[in-house]
């Protein structure tokens, strides 16, 4: 069953967000604030060990670059939020303060679904039928879904769709990118997509307001990058 790395992820996404909302009443607000400030940390120190594993640095770069000139004229972002602040105008009660149904939603996507552990997990699913590597992600995945949804609220259950449809599109494709994926490239887009962990810290720590989903382009950018061989001549 190839998908059945990503379906346990899914499960315990959903169950650990349920959990965290069950208990979110109970969690003063100072607490809370606390708890959103380590999780940040936290989000930040993943973010600085992933991001060292890249090795080319121009690559780094121009990832960036063009995946946030892609995604800004999309605007991602805003499409996504949008759609949430719709959803949250008709599920929200009046006067009810809190953090919205989109930055729970966008925080816990990025949390959960840009990373090496995803990366490497879905192509060894797809590849290797194994998945050992995203049931590990899955504990790991239970707790911050936890401790998100009772900071964050409903939108981290919602990101559990997203973590369905974006890491088990990965573990379907990989056979069809295998001969692309090559070392070089998961590291490359590891580096990548760290950098947007480490923006994601910098959110929850609230020293900045960074429009995240624009940059996820960017992390998909190396597979077409590192088959460049000027590239590593600079």
């Amino acid at each position: 069953m190839i998908l059945f790395g990503t379906l346990v992820n899914t499960a315990t996404v959903l169950a650990g967000s349920a959990v965290g909302m069950l208990f979110k009443k109970g969690i003063p607000s100072r607490l809370n604030d606390t708890l959103m400030k380590g999780l940040g940390l936290c989000t930040l120190f993943l973010g600085v060990s992933g991001a060292m594993k890249g090795e080319n640095t121009l690559i780094m770069i121009l990832s960036m670059i063009i995946g946030a000139a892609i995604g800004e004229g999309i605007d991602i972002d805003r499409r996504t939020s949008a759609f949430f602040h719709r959803l949250e105008k008709r599920f929200t009660k009046p006067g009810q303060s809190g953090p919205s149904i989109a930055d729970g939603f966008i925080n816990a996507c990025l949390l959960f679904c840009v990373g090496s552990m995803t990366l490497v997990g879905s192509l060894n699913s797809g590849l290797l039928n194994d998945h050992s590597m995203l049931l590990t992600k899955s504990m790991l995945d239970l707790c911050s879904s936890m401790l998100f949804a009772s900071t964050m609220g409903i939108g981290v259950m919602l990101s559990a769709v997203f973590v369905l449809v974006y890491q088990g599109g990965l573990t379907l494709l990989a056979s069809l990118l295998a001969p692309v994926l090559t070392a070089t490239v998961i590291a490359e887009m590891t580096c990548v997509g760290s950098l947007i962990i480490i923006g994601t810290g910098l959110n929850l720590l609230g020293i900045t307001k960074l429009k995240l989903m624009n940059l996820l382009p960017a992390m998909f950018l190396p597979i077409l990058l590192c088959q460049l061989p000027f590239l590593y001549m600079m």
